[in-house]
């Protein structure tokens, strides 16, 4: 039996991964897009501080939390709150769009563990402000998983502006591979007009 095997994926195994891709893509572009808006005014009227990670970071109690810190002690916030709006928002373009997919899924992924970094949960008791209860497993932890999976399957190959892309390349290098073959070389060189011409004189 060949231990090198393909596997290939069903339509509907396919079209999960895609389905996966893409709500990942629309959760990191709409935090990157709601963070980009505000300051901004709420349904009823009242007025929306702008967006800073300021809070986070001074909270956060990860191994990652006093290099944060120090770079907010440092006057840095600007620089990591503008770098964390815009990269939230390309990241999801990219995997809403399929287009350079697997850097946006490698973006996500580094992001996602830097915030996994930065708060691990291990207190296992309800925390304010958390939806849930968590203890080394939270919803960041699973998206990344999640993440991790999407790059493991070239889902831009099945439904994107990759595809496309790569489909485009694939047809632009038919014409060069066909004029590489010794046989067809020869074919265009006999017809060729000149030398028609020369046997002719």
């Amino acid at each position: 039996m060949n231990s090198k095997a393909h596997y290939y994926l069903s339509g509907a195994q396919g079209a999960a991964l895609v389905i996966l891709r893409t709500l990942i893509g629309w959760h990191f572009l709409y935090e990157g897009y709601y963070k980009l808006i505000l300051p901004a005014w709420s349904a009823d009227g009242k007025p929306l501080p702008s967006w800073t990670s300021a809070g986070y970071l001074k909270a956060a109690t990860g191994p990652l939390a006093r290099v944060f810190q120090w770079m907010i002690g440092a006057g840095h916030i600007s620089w990591i709150d503008n770098t964390v709006r815009i990269s939230l928002l390309l990241i999801g373009l990219s995997l809403i769009l399929g287009l350079l997919t697997r850097v946006g899924l490698c973006g996500a992924l580094f992001f996602l563990a830097l915030f996994y970094l930065l708060a691990i949960p291990t207190a296992g008791a309800p925390q304010p402000g958390n939806e849930g209860t968590y203890l080394i497993v939270n919803k960041t932890l699973i998206e990344g998983a999640a993440v991790g999976v999407l790059l493991v399957f070239n889902t831009g190959a099945i439904a994107g502006l990759d595809m496309f892309l790569a489909r485009w390349k694939s047809a632009r290098q038919i014409p060069d591979r066909v004029a590489s073959i010794p046989a067809f070389e020869e074919e265009r060189r006999i017809n060729s007009p000149s030398l028609r011409d020369g046997e002719k004189g």
